[in-house]
């Protein structure tokens, strides 16, 4: 059998001359040095907060993660948090799939007492991350309130609980857990479900805020699946808001456009009977 072309040859097989082949250096399945485009420069938006205030928020050039973005859902539910300060102040914060990591900035600034911004752990990723927490003038870099570390969705969370361990104290969970646009990866609705078990304090006043937009208004009864899987395990689940942005964040998209510039946030939380100790979990309702 004939090797492909650019294939070294087997273990023991003379090898060939380069000066004796013409062609030899060249593949016919090289591709030329410009065939493909350069990865997009890294790029940098702004979040205007409630006291008129910037915050840069610098964004990878270009990510599989879709962490490129600085989705609308990550501004709703930081805005949602100025509105309501109470709701991550001297509380402990996990944000998953954080890309840029606004909203855990955002609660580290109103005084969250940790907030921990998480996303695949890609070295790139991970140091934006950290770059926007170091460089955002709201934080107090001494007081060491927001941490980014890598987390990937569904796995072991020790290392992500550890930030918010106590010496001498029991075991901590995070009262606040935060899935900011991250619905349309159906794929993973099962392992951010796991997630937020593992990670959200079996408390009554613990929520997990699932903020996002159906991107895609076709495929949006996938999205709505989330919650649909949630209830069956147990949770209890509320729509909490709803805000219609200027325009979509894909304005060339197809889709219905009213529902791309839709943005609603859900709560969810442990029922309380689970909480009180009356029932087990997962308490689910098949």
């Amino acid at each position: 059998m004939t090797a492909a072309p650019g294939t070294p040859p087997a273990a023991g097989a003379p090898a060939t001359d380069p000066s004796a082949d013409p062609e030899a250096g060249f593949s016919l399945f090289d591709d030329p040095e410009d065939y493909y485009p350069p990865s997009p420069p890294p790029t940098t938006q702004q979040y205007l907060t409630t006291t008129n205030v910037p915050i840069a928020l610098h964004l990878v050039g270009h990510s599989p993660l879709e962490a490129h973005h600085l989705w609308n859902g990550s501004r709703v539910v930081a805005a949602h948090f100025e509105a309501n300060p109470s709701l991550v102040r001297d509380r402990t914060v996990l944000e998953l799939g954080a890309g840029a990591g606004l909203p855990s900035i955002i609660a580290g600034a109103l005084g969250a007492r940790k907030a921990i911004v998480t996303d695949f752990p890609d070295p790139d990723l991970i140091e934006n991350m950290r770059r926007n927490i170091r460089e955002c003038t709201l934080l107090d870099p001494s007081l060491d309130r927001v941490i980014a570390d890598g987390y990937v969705w569904g796995a072991p969370a020790e290392r992500v609980l550890s930030h918010i361990q106590q010496e001498g104290q029991p075991p901590q969970k995070f009262d606040v857990v935060i899935l900011a646009d991250l619905l349309f990866r159906h794929s993973e609705h099962d392992h951010l479900l796991d997630s937020i078990e593992a990670t959200m304090k079996v408390d009554e006043g613990s929520v997990a805020f699932v903020v996002f937009t159906s991107y895609r208004p076709w495929l949006q009864h996938k999205d709505l699946k989330f919650f649909e899987l949630a209830r069956e395990r147990g949770f209890v689940v509320e729509k909490v808001l709803e805000r219609k942005m200027e325009r979509p964040l894909f304005e060339n998209d197809p889709g219905d456009e009213e529902v791309r510039k839709t943005v609603t946030g859900w709560c969810v939380t442990w029922p309380r009977e689970y909480v009180e100790g009356k029932v087990g979990w997962p308490v689910r309702k098949e």
